[in-house]
């Protein structure tokens, strides 16, 4: 017997990553040695200090139990000090901050909160496939903001429109896909934006740490906490992908919404994994220079060879990708299938973050310097 799924799940595209997963262990299966640079999860280790602080907790009986819903108060505490110092935002960490099983997490439940059946989303395109499929989840439309090469990837605010029914307006700035960035003026006039037209703004700030070139990204709530809502994490930054850990900041009323979907979903995060979060905010933080430091050899290695080839790109000054024009201006599909078949090198495809992905793909700098230098090699004789 088979028995019909919800529509809201009949309709919802397969998800990228999984896709990718699918592709490559059908050419693993073949015998084919594949360097998948499609998927930004970092190679490198958590930090030791961070893991012997999970290692304490874990051992410690009193995690054993259920956590808080809303976080241990000494996580929403260095959270809270994380933004005062890296950003001079000033946070209650009892009513403006929301701790998440990672941001993804709360990225898809903040839709739940704010969009009734048929209301519309304002959602970057290209953009984090989440912002979309939340905004399905909860009964939404997605109204996709175009980005362009031309306008370094930023919506052009004067031009977006806002139909009738609009909520929530999403930006992720360092950008994934794109590698775009923003500096704290665009988010002021984003900011002003949404206000003017009675928007939430939720920015994905998972890149924020992972700059180069002496580019340093700004908050979104150093733009406005009113009305605002931003999403961080300890993934990417600390190499903690697979802990799960991130977090909601901003406006109290987003806070208190967001968490009242949580409490009636999920029952937190193990103390342990947030007494590893606390140790990664609030421990050196030299551990972020030598992780910068590695993607910029990483990301200059890339950019080098494909200039090589005949690209002009422009080094990304954020985020742990680089986004490039499919060569001779084909596809997405093909000029990434081709580099499997020719090379066994994966590369995301634009098509799937959106429209105006197509005749792009996304490389992850998230595999060892010898295998990069590897890809490198293959995608500069497969297209020789």
């Amino acid at each position: 017997m088979t028995i019909p799924v919800a529509r809201r799940i009949a309709e919802l595209p397969p998800y990228l990553f999984a896709e990718l997963d699918r592709k490559i262990a059908r050419k693993r299966a073949e015998g084919v040695d594949v360097i998948s640079l499609g998927v930004g999860d970092p190679d490198l280790p958590t930090p030791p200090h961070i893991v012997e602080a999970a290692r304490r907790g874990a051992a410690d009986p009193s995690t054993h139990r259920y956590p808080s819903y809303f976080g241990m108060p000494e996580l929403r505490q260095a959270i809270a000090g994380w933004y005062g110092d890296r950003f001079g935002v000033r946070l209650d960490p009892e009513t403006q901050i929301q701790p998440l099983i990672g941001s993804k997490e709360g990225i898809a439940h903040l839709p739940l909160a704010y969009v009734d059946p048929g209301d519309r989303v304002l959602v970057p395109d290209p953009g984090y496939p989440v912002y979309a499929i939340g905004t399905l989840l909860a009964g939404g439309i997605s109204v996709p903001m175009p980005l362009t090469a031309e306008g370094g990837f930023l919506p052009d605010l004067d031009r977006v429109a806002v139909p009738d029914g609009t909520r929530l307006l999403w930006l992720n700035y360092p950008s994934n896909p794109t590698a775009a960035v923003a500096d704290l003026g665009f988010l002021e006039r984003a900011a002003a934006f949404a206000s003017e037209h009675g928007l939430l703004l939720a920015h994905d700030a998972a890149y924020t740490e992972l700059t180069y070139d002496g580019f340093v990204a700004p908050s979104a709530l150093e733009a406005s906490v009113d009305g605002v809502v931003e999403f961080g994490s300890v993934s990417k930054t600390y190499n903690m992908t697979g802990w799960r850990v991130g977090w909601a900041a901003g406006d109290p009323s987003v806070i208190e919404a967001l968490a009242t979907v949580k409490t009636n979903i999920d029952s937190g995060i193990f103390n342990a994994l947030q007494q590893a979060a606390i140790a990664a905010l609030t421990g050196p933080q030299d551990v972020v220079e030598d992780v910068r430091a590695v993607y910029q050899k990483r990301r200059d290695l890339v950019v080098g060879t494909l200039n090589g080839l005949g690209w002009d790109l422009e080094p990304p000054r954020g985020s742990i990708y680089v986004w490039l024009p499919t060569k001779g201006g084909g596809s997405s599909g093909d000029f990434c299938e081709l580099l499997l078949d020719r090379a066994g090198v994966v590369l995301a495809p634009g098509s799937g973050y959106g429209q105006a992905g197509q005749g792009f793909a996304r490389i992850s700098l998230t595999v060892p310097d010898d295998r990069m230098a590897e890809a490198m090699d293959r995608i500069r004789d497969a297209l020789a």
